[in-house]
């Protein structure tokens, strides 16, 4: 079992930004990629990025390219979202997930097998 706990979510104005963390536990020994999704409210759950455990390497939903970055810190058993220049229609419950297929890149919910409880970043225009 992976155990994940994001943290960082908040309300900011359009054009600010945040940083979310997605901090792991458990059995990680056994993960390939992490990744970010996100769901607002009456729509589908959305990729937002994914980066490879061992290599650090990255991919981003085209949409989201230039303004949001992944990252880790494998010390620490921690990833990152960077997010810039925020809009309200970044409005949505962030989601960190992890997956253990080895495909690359991920990006489909059903490739990732486990999830955290998510969490909320609010944009206000």
């Amino acid at each position: 079992q992976v155990q994940l706990v994001e943290s960082g979510g908040g309300l900011v104005q359009a054009g600010g930004s945040l940083r979310l963390s997605c901090a792991a536990s458990g059995r990680t020994f056994s993960t390939d990629a992490m990744g970010w999704f996100r769901q607002a409210s009456g729509k589908e759950r959305e990729f937002v990025a994914t980066i490879k455990w061992s290599t650090g390497r990255t991919y981003y939903a085209d949409s989201l390219k230039g303004r949001f970055t992944i990252s880790r810190d494998s010390a620490k058993n921690t990833m990152y979202l960077q997010m810039n220049s925020l809009k309200p229609e970044d409005t949505a419950v962030y989601y960190c997930a992890v997956s253990q297929i080895g495909s690359w890149p991920p990006s489909f919910p059903g490739e990732f097998g486990y999830w955290g409880q998510g969490t909320q970043v609010t944009v206000s225009s």
